[in-house]
């Protein structure tokens, strides 16, 4: 079976072969090269896998910058009393 692209895969799929590798890793039933095969396959994949994460939490803190940002611009909770407007 030919092995897809690890871009290709979602972050589920290649968690998933992750953890399938590892499985097969420990049973220790392998040939020298196969394991070897598959352990590189592994790192691959958690190289990617830590590249994702590290990508989402970036935008998960920009996110969180600007809605703190926002909210310091439209908290109105602190504005002045608008009483003396119809003044």
């Amino acid at each position: 079976m030919a092995e897809k692209d690890i871009k290709d895969l979602t972050f589920k799929d290649a968690s998933v072969e992750l953890e399938q590798i590892v499985r097969q890793l420990e049973g220790s039933d392998l040939e020298l090269e196969e394991s070897l095969a598959l352990y590189t396959r592994g790192v691959e994949l958690v190289k990617d896998l830590r590249g994702r994460l590290d990508t989402a939490e970036q935008k998960v803190r920009v996110l969180l910058d600007a809605s703190e940002a926002g909210s310091a611009i439209s908290d109105t909770t602190a504005a002045p009393s608008t009483a003396y407007v119809n003044e």
